[in-house]
């Protein structure tokens, strides 16, 4: 795999960190990989099957590496756009591939819609918006009950509902209650409250990524050719419905990806994918 070099970058209310892993005499565009909440270790296992071009990964704002500095604003999809933006700014101004998994690829079409001038071709795989769906009032409702047993009980309680409600497959009951109610221990989770609320997921960017509205005019205006991937086996639940919903409002048939929603991964925190596989879907599309 091809050495690493980190480096940072200050945005306004977070230093910023990612990784840039060149190859010599690639001809191909920058891959640019981004998650949100996950940061850069995240894809390790994806970006070593790229090693014919150079892979950029990064840390997005208040996760990893990339620390909240003073005054830092409310993190939304259109910042951790312009966040992005700053990266591939700082890494020779595009125009880069971009492969961008969950709330990456909220932030990801964020950016294309803002700046379609920095992305060659997005890829984002299983986007979380809540809006796009029929029952998105129950699904919204669903995702602020999990907010608010976080702020109550703590990440452990938190977490588990999290964890229950994003595998649930099909439209969600319009009263929270009437999802299941895993107890922590069922997933490991610490049932204890430890009394801190700065989590990256439940406190920063639950609610502004699920509930963001994507730009669809500009999407679909777009100079930068977007695929929306789903995991095969996520059929039914939130994030490839979602993804499934948002295809069809930019006109574009969804690209089923083998594996789940951390299909990339092999292993990595208890996500067993099928990265081989993985990247040989999204490499055929990049190339496509």
């Amino acid at each position: 795999m091809t050495a690493s070099t980190t480096h940072t970058l200050e945005a306004p209310g977070a230093v910023l960190h990612y990784d840039v892993r060149p190859v010599q005499g690639s001809t191909a565009p920058i891959l640019l990989m981004i998650g949100s909440p996950m940061d850069a270790s995240g894809f390790t296992a994806l970006a070593a099957r790229f090693t014919d071009r150079t892979v950029v990964t990064y840390d997005p704002r208040g996760a990893g590496r990339s620390v909240l500095t003073e005054g830092a604003p409310r993190s939304t999809p259109d910042l951790h756009a312009d966040d992005v933006a700053r990266v591939i700014t700082a890494i020779g101004g595009g125009p880069v591939d971009v492969f961008a998994s969950s709330g990456g690829a909220v932030n990801a079409l964020a950016l294309v819609a803002r700046r379609p001038e920095l992305v060659r071709v997005l890829v984002a795989h299983e986007p979380p918006l809540a809006q796009a769906l029929p029952d998105r009032d129950n699904v919204l409702a669903a995702i602020a009950d999990i907010g608010e047993t976080y702020q109550a009980k703590g990440w452990g309680a938190g977490m588990a509902k999290f964890i229950a409600s994003t595998s649930v497959r099909g439209e969600f009951p319009a009263d929270p209650a009437d999802l299941p109610v895993p107890s922590p221990a069922e997933f490991g989770l610490p049932t204890d409250d430890d009394g801190s609320r700065d989590d990256v997921l439940l406190a920063q960017n639950l609610i502004t990524c699920t509930h963001y509205q994507p730009h669809y005019e500009a999407l679909r205006a777009a100079s930068t050719r977007i695929f929306i991937g789903v995991g095969v086996e996520s059929e039914g639940q939130i994030a490839y419905r979602a993804g499934t919903a948002v295809a069809e409002r930019l006109g574009v048939e969804p690209a089923v990806f083998p594996s789940h929603h951390g299909g990339f991964m092999e292993g990595d925190f208890g996500m067993k994918g099928e990265p081989d596989a993985f990247a040989a879907t999204l490499r055929s599309l990049l190339d496509s």
